[in-house]
């Protein structure tokens, strides 16, 4: 075997190992960067300190302790499996203790002259590890713990933040950290469910697409021939009318929201879908983004319009479907050329007891927060135009 062929070792995939899959995974790096520098630094204070404190000898082993664990904290932390609850919380609960561990190891004067051993800038780690893991909440809690172990080791609470701010500073960053991670990570999952609801709505277009050029337009020329023909083909044609409208539904169907409840769906392929030899659809250039949820349910409403056009308007009747996106609103004009609605025939329905329309249209798209405006007259067609807000929608359309 030719070993020039074989691909070299990357050294940095333990480093960049769950990067991909973890949106925090930068931040965790950088976090180890800041880790080391604060070990530097605590080295340093260590060597120019240890003469002065009461066991130099117990402060050593206990800085070697510490050093091993934070080597196991690191790896954890870049490896991926320490980035969690417990694993976190034994890193707030040791650095406390050896915090605490100040008291034996150095005078009580020392102790009011210098910061509290082995520095607070390495104890700040535990305050970013929990900040990165579980957002701004923890970070702040993990970054109390640390400062009032602080302010216990010195024997006071000092008020006079001009004086010492490390207390305001930790807490800072933790919070701010806290909140990136947990941006980073809402941001990612919205970009993932954007991603999915994209590459389903291409696969469901192109189904579409498909079964237009093909099932649909067989159905369709079955129903319209047999009403041409009449007689015993009457039956035949209301079936293949009936089935072209339950498949046209189908294809047009909504896929279910995400979990994360804010997924935007394009409008214009789902309405597209509704097209025959007798709706023409027309739709913007551009996607007309709104909420999945509120999509499934203009789609649902479109689709009973339609119905009604099929069975009501007349055998040549044809329907036109317009989408417009407002900005703030987004409207769908649909109007047929039918036999329209007689004065009074909608509220007699009601009374009767068929909510088709009253439910079916009307109901869905109030429920929204929009409205459902119907205007026919006999022999002039009708037209409903449904409008609904166009909700938040910046955010995932970048």
């Amino acid at each position: 075997m030719d070993r020039r062929a074989l691909p070299a070792a990357d050294p940095t995939a333990l480093w960049r190992g769950l990067d991909d899959a973890d949106p925090v995974g930068p931040m965790w790096r950088a976090a180890q960067i800041f880790r080391l520098v604060a070990f530097v630094y605590a080295l340093g204070f260590q060597v120019a300190i240890n003469g002065d404190l009461e066991h130099p000898a117990v402060t050593w082993i206990l800085f070697a302790v510490l050093t091993a664990a934070n080597i196991w904290w690191t790896t954890g932390y870049l490896a991926g499996f320490g980035r969690r609850r417990w694993f976190v919380a034994s890193e707030v609960i040791v650095s406390a203790a050896m915090m605490l561990s100040t008291e034996f190891v150095a005078s009580g004067q020392w102790i009011a002259d210098n910061q509290t051993w082995p520095t607070t800038l390495w104890m700040t780690n535990a305050a970013l590890s929990a900040a990165l893991l579980g957002g701004a909440r923890w970070g702040f809690a993990a970054a109390a713990v640390i400062g009032l172990t602080n302010y216990y080791v010195k024997g006071e609470f000092l008020l006079n933040f001009g004086r010492n701010a490390t207390a305001i500073l930790l807490a800072a960053a933790s919070i701010a950290l806290g909140m990136a991670a947990s941006r980073a990570r809402l941001m990612h999952s919205r970009l993932t469910a954007a991603v999915e609801l994209a590459a389903a709505s291409a696969e469901r277009e192109r189904l579409a697409r498909e079964v237009h050029d093909g099932v649909l337009q067989v159905l369709a020329l079955i129903a319209r021939r047999g009403r041409e023909i009449g007689g015993p083909t009457d039956e035949l044609a209301s079936l293949a009318a009936e089935q072209e409208r339950v498949l046209r539904q189908l294809i047009a169907a909504t896929p279910a929201p995400v979990a994360d409840g804010g997924a935007l769906l394009d409008l214009g392929p789902g309405l597209r879908a509704l097209a025959t030899d007798r709706v023409r659809v027309s739709t913007p250039g551009e996607r007309v983004l709104i909420d999945a949820a509120v999509a499934g349910e203009v789609l649902a409403a479109v689709g009973n319009i339609l119905d009604n056009v099929e069975r009501h308007a007349g055998g040549d009747a044809h329907a036109f479907v317009l989408l417009e996106d407002l900005d703030t609103e987004i409207v769908v004009s649909v109007r047929d050329d039918g036999v329209g609605i007689e004065p009074g025939r909608l509220s007699a329905a009601v009374k009767e007891g068929r909510m088709g329309i009253s439910r079916s249209i009307i109901g869905r798209i109030e429920a929204l927060g929009g409205t459902a405006r119907l205007e026919s007259a006999p022999g002039a067609g009708t037209e409903w135009e449904l409008t609904v807000p166009a909700g938040e929608r910046e955010a995932q359309s970048r």
